[in-house]
């Protein structure tokens, strides 16, 4: 199977940059295609618990929503614990869907891809 590996390093503050990995990879999905996306830095503040929910771009639903859509098409949902450690985020305080990992991981994950776009 063919994978997709979107790594979203913009957060909450910048909401224009929010959609697009996750709407890529719920299409990736609909394609037969295993998609999965990795929160890197500032990416963490989108899989805060609550915070997606206040983030919405014109006519398209809640950033939460699309996010919920994405974990229901099988999309695989990653963060940086290291990136957790820098932003000073506390277990749990993350969405119970995404999976903290270390940097191998995401190098791991880049040397499988058959394509990675960056966000």
């Amino acid at each position: 199977m063919k994978k997709l590996l979107y790594v979203q390093t913009s957060g909450i503050d910048t909401p224009e940059r929010t959609y697009a990995p996750f709407i890529l990879a719920t299409t990736a999905q609909a394609m037969g295609v295993d998609a999965t996306i990795y929160f890197l830095i500032k990416g963490l503040t989108i899989v805060q618990k609550g915070e997606a929910a206040f983030v919405r771009m014109g006519s398209f639903p809640a950033l939460s929503d699309v996010i919920q859509q994405a974990v229901d098409a099988g999309v695989t949902l990653y963060a940086c614990e290291q990136s957790a450690q820098l932003l000073g985020l506390e277990k749990g305080s993350l969405r119970d869907d995404v999976e903290i990992v270390g940097a191998a991981t995401l190098n791991k994950l880049v040397l499988e891809a058959d394509g990675t776009l960056y966000f």
